[in-house]
Parts: structure tokens; C-alpha cells; sequence
């Protein structure tokens, strides 16, 4: 089967060169395309110096865009499977056969690296933790269904859903919104446990400001998808 590892990136000039020689190390079966988010450091340059494989897209569209993107190279360039991996090194490319295991056995539709089940490595603030709880505690309720690590950037996926995200894939911080998206459609989705690590270099997108945006948004967005879903507006899957 053909997979492929998205990695999108925002100002990643620093972490991009090590990450990919990981990969090469560590998930040598896999093809990767970085998606160059309008960086504004030298992302571009050290790509192209490095030779990575490369979409720079001519401004910044935030995650969101980044891995619609990433999931259109996938589906044009017929892969089976797409992995998103953080172009931070927070995600050990080590885990990414665990990962990719369910989805490979058909036990999954997306498989989630969490890295709060055995909850091992990095962590994350405490702060962090409590929202992702809160987003996890919603979705729960929303759906009878629950997950723990909502919204980790480290997931794998079948065609079905690559499918899915080409058609409809939300902005901003995605991840709980997709995951309710594809849950509120019966996807088979597992949690897999994995340690993450703290980034290397540069800082997070997320600071206190966006965090508190970030909650308010992503909590009516769950709410909207569930009335979204009772009122059958998601288009068809194929």
C-alpha cells in the first residue's frame, strides 16, 4: 500500500532537516510532503537546499489549509493511507508503524498517537491538558464516544477519509473538529498510545490569546457539527 506522511509546517526551518532524516531512518516505507505554510523564516530555503519534497503554498492558510492540502497531494497522487506528522519533532517517527497498524488491519478508519494513555513523554502545559479534557469531555457528550488525546497531530488514515477531508475539512486547529466530524459519521476511529517530546526549536502557534479563542471556537464548532449532522448537511462520503 502506498502511504504517505503530511507534514505541515510554519516557520519549521530549524526541526524540518533533522525530522527527515529521522524519517528516513525510522519510517523508511513512507513518502512524505512537506507543506510549507507561508513560512516566514528560511523553511523555503533550507527545503530547497536539503532537497525536501516540497508544496510551498504562497501564503499562510493555518493547519487547516496546510493538511487539505497535504490530503489533495494524497488523493491526486493515489496513496492509500495519509499520515499527519507535526514538522515540530514532537512526533517520534519511531511510532509511526504503530500508528498506521490499525488502519493497515482495517481496525480503523483514523487512528489518534496519544500520548495520554499511558501517559508517558511530554505531556504538555496544564493548562493544555485541562482544555483538551474539557474538548475531549464535549465530544463525549456530543457523540457517546471517547477519546482522550483530541487534539494530537499525530494521526493516520484509509482513503475513505482522505475522501473526506479533500471535501470538507475544517480551519484554524482542526483536530477535535475533524475527529467529531468523522465520529458523528461512524467512522472507526483508535487511540493508539505513543510518547511525544517537546519541540526543539521555535514556539508553539498557540499562545494565550489564540487559546482562548481557540476553546471558544472549537466548542460552538462541535456544537455546530452535531446540528450539522442531525439535519444530514455533510455531503455524501464516497
Amino acid at each position: 500500500m502506498k502511504k504517505l506522511l503530511i507534514i505541515p509546517a510554519f516557520n519549521e526551518a530549524k526541526n524540518l532537516p533533522k525530522l527527515i532524516a529521522e524519517i528516513k531512518e525510522k519510517a523508511p516505507d513512507y513518502d512524505y510532503v512537506i507543506i510549507n505554510d507561508g513560512s516566514t523564516d528560511d523553511t523555503k530555503k533550507i527545503c530547497k537546499e536539503h532537497n525536501l519534497n516540497v508544496l510551498n503554498l504562497p501564503l499562510n492558510l493555518g493547519i487547516g489549509g496546510a493538511m487539505q492540502t497535504g490530503y489533495l497531494y494524497a488523493l491526486e497522487n493515489n496513496y492509500d493511507i495519509a499520515v499527519q506528522i507535526d514538522g515540530d519533532g514532537q512526533h517520534d517517527p519511531l511510532y509511526i508503524d504503530k500508528v498506521v497498524e490499525p488502519i493497515l488491519k482495517g481496525e480503523a478508519d483514523l487512528s489518534i498517537g496519544s500520548r495520554f494513555i499511558e501517559k508517558e513523554g511530554f505531556q504538555s502545559s496544564l493548562l493544555r491538558r485541562i482544555g483538551i479534557s474539557l474538548l475531549g469531555f464535549i465530544i463525549m457528550i456530543l457523540t457517546g464516544k471517547r477519546f482522550y488525546d483530541v487534539t494530537s497531530g499525530l494521526r493516520a488514515c484509509n482513503r475513505k477519509v482522505i475522501n473526506c477531508f479533500v471535501n470538507s475539512y475544517p480551519e484554524d486547529y482542526p483536530e477535535p473538529e475533524s475527529l467529531m466530524m468523522l465520529a458523528m459519521l461512524d467512522f472507526k476511529i483508535l487511540e493508539i498510545p505513543v510518547i511525544m517530546r517537546e519541540r526543539a526549536f521555535g514556539v508553539s502557534s498557540i499562545y494565550f490569546i489564540a487559546a482562548v479563542y481557540y476553546m471558544i471556537k472549537v466548542i460552538l464548532s462541535l456544537f455546530l457539527i452535531r446540528i450539522r449532522n442531525k439535519n444530514k448537511m455533510f455531503a455524501p462520503i464516497k
